[in-house]
C-alpha cells in the first residue's frame, strides 16, 4: 500500500516571481495592490523561499531545491506541485495547465534530475488536454488519498471532469468530485486551498461545499477512511488555512506544514486538534501568498518515487 505522506519534497527557487494577471482571472486569492516594485517583490519572495526551505531542513525534512530558469520567464514556477506528481509505482504524471505561461514550467531537466536518483519507469502525460482547453493542475486540483486510491477534486476552470476521468483511468484512482465556492460565491480555483489530507485527519472548509448531497458524500468518505475531521471557516480558508501538507522527516516524525498566515488564523482548539495527530511547522510567506495566490502546500512537490 502506498504511503500517504513523503519525507522528500522538491521546491523551485523563483527567478521571476510576480503577479500573474492571467491566473488572477480564476484565482481570487491573488492581490496586485502594492507599493513595491517588481524587483522588490522578487527579492522578498526569494527571501521567504529560502527561509521556508531552511525551516524544513532544520526539521530534518529532505528538500530538493531546483533553481528556476531565468528564461523563459515564469511568474509561478515557485508552485511546482501543479505540473507534475510522482507515485510509488515509479510513475510521473504531467498535467495540463490553464495559463499558457504556466505550461513553460514543465521542465525535462527536472524530470531528468529525478531520474538520476529515483526509479522512474512510466510517464503519463495529460498535458495534451490543453489543446481542447481542458485542465487539471496536479495536486492543486487533486487531493490524493494515496492508500485508499481516492482523488478528491472540486470543479473549477482548472479542474476538468474529463481530465480527472483520464487521470483515474491511467492511475487506478476513484474520483470524489464536488463543487466548492468562497464567501463571494466564486468557485474555488484549486481543491488544495480548501482541503488538506493527512494520514489520520483532514483539514477542510466544509462551509464551501453548498450541495447537501456532496457534503454528506464527503463526510462518508472521511468516515470510511478513518480521517478525523478538522473544520476551518471560509475566513480561515481565505488565510490559506486549507493549503497545508503533511510530511515526514528522516526520523519518522510528521509535520503539518503551513504558512505563518494560516497558522495565525487557527483557533487554539484547532491547533490542539491538529497536534493530536502531528507536529506543526510554519513559515512567513506573505509576499508569495499575496501575489502568487498560493501558499505552503503549493510550493512543495512531493517525491514518492522509490530511490535507486
Amino acid at each position: 500500500m502506498e504511503q500517504q505522506i513523503t519525507d522528500t519534497v522538491l521546491m523551485v527557487r523563483p527567478a521571476n516571481f510576480g503577479f500573474n494577471p492571467v491566473t488572477a482571472e480564476s484565482n481570487a486569492f491573488q492581490d496586485a495592490a502594492t507599493d513595491l516594485s517588481a524587483k522588490e517583490i522578487q527579492i522578498l519572495a526569494v527571501q521567504e523561499f529560502d527561509q521556508f526551505v531552511a525551516k524544513l531542513r532544520e526539521a530534518n525534512i529532505e528538500v530538493i531545491v531546483v533553481e528556476d530558469s531565468t528564461e523563459p520567464v515564469t511568474y509561478d514556477a515557485v508552485f511546482p506541485n501543479n505540473w507534475f506528481t510522482t507515485h510509488a509505482d515509479e510513475t510521473l504524471v504531467l498535467y495540463p495547465m490553464c495559463a499558457p505561461m504556466r505550461r513553460l514550467e514543465r521542465r525535462e531537466d527536472i524530470i531528468s534530475l529525478l531520474a538520476k536518483d529515483y526509479k522512474l519507469s512510466t510517464k503519463q502525460d495529460l498535458a495534451p488536454h490543453e489543446e481542447a482547453e481542458r485542465f487539471l493542475e496536479g495536486t492543486g486540483s487533486l487531493i490524493l488519498d494515496r492508500p485508499n486510491k481516492l482523488a478528491y477534486a472540486c470543479r473549477s476552470v482548472r479542474t476538468n471532469d474529463a481530465v480527472l476521468d483520464d487521470f483515474c483511468v491511467k492511475t487506478g484512482y476513484q474520483k470524489v468530485l464536488f463543487d466548492a465556492s468562497d464567501a463571494d460565491g466564486q468557485a474555488i480555483y484549486h481543491t488544495n486551498v480548501m482541503m488538506a489530507l493527512g494520514e489520520t485527519f483532514v483539514v477542510i472548509c466544509m462551509d464551501s461545499v453548498k450541495d447537501s448531497a456532496e457534503y454528506v458524500h464527503l463526510q462518508q468518505h472521511f468516515g470510511r477512511t478513518n480521517k478525523a475531521l478538522i473544520e476551518i471557516s471560509l475566513e480561515q480558508m481565505a488565510s490559506f488555512a486549507g493549503n497545508m501538507l503533511q510530511v515526514r522527516n528522516r526520523e519518522g516524525d510528521t509535520f503539518l506544514v503551513m504558512s505563518e498566515q494560516a497558522y495565525k488564523s487557527l483557533t487554539k482548539e484547532q491547533i490542539t486538534q491538529i497536534e493530536e495527530h502531528t507536529n506543526i511547522l510554519y513559515s512567513p510567506i506573505y509576499i508569495i501568498e499575496q501575489f502568487g495566490g498560493g501558499s505552503a502546500r503549493c510550493m512543495m512537490a512531493e517525491i514518492f518515487l522509490p530511490k535507486k
